[in-house]
């Protein structure tokens, strides 16, 4: 079955990165989060964080909007903050990955997707200043500054998990 599942964890990370530049100039839009979670969900927890980190390091790293590999810090907090995403995603594999989804479910996904993508977002946010010395209140003003722009994206993944995900389990469970 390992082979089976690098092969999976491998699809799963080419349509992570492939819907990632698809998506790429839609501001606060996108399914590569979603795609890792699912690897996490499908996969376990082993692959889950494997898919998280090798999806997010290349993604960041060969953008064509800029590599990450430009600013170490920022693609080192974009890593962590997938790799949470995709052993999230293996760790509720046996409340998530079933054929029934109640609108209890659905609401626990679209809260989940809002908190992982807050984590994220928060890393990422919190990578330039952490990395450039500033103090603490300068620290607080850049991250509270980005939180208008970072809502918008947790409220898009919450309902992309709350939507997508009973669709996609059940399509990959058949």
């Amino acid at each position: 079955m390992g082979l089976n599942n690098l092969v999976r964890a491998a699809m799963f990370s080419a349509m992570g990165i492939g819907i990632g530049y698809v998506f790429m100039l839609v501001p606060n839009i996108e399914f590569l989060t979603f795609t890792v979670f699912l690897a996490g969900l499908t996969l376990g927890l082993r692959w889950g964080l494997i898919v998280g980190l090798v999806t997010e390091f290349l993604f960041s790293a060969l953008n064509p909007m800029g590599s990450g590999l430009m600013f170490p810090p920022m693609i080192i907090f974009q890593t962590v903050g997938m790799t949470i995403v995709g052993g999230t995603g293996g760790l509720v594999r046996g409340r998530f990955f079933q054929s029934e989804f109640s609108r209890s479910k659905k609401i626990q996904l679209g809260l989940l997707g809002f908190v992982l993508t807050f984590i994220f977002d928060s890393l990422t946010t919190l990578s330039f200043p952490l990395a450039s010395g500033f103090d603490a209140p300068q620290t607080l003003g850049v991250y509270l500054s980005g939180l208008g722009f970072t809502v918008i994206h947790q409220i898009s993944n919450a309902t992309i998990f709350a939507l997508g995900t009973p669709r996609m389990v059940t399509a990959i469970r058949k």
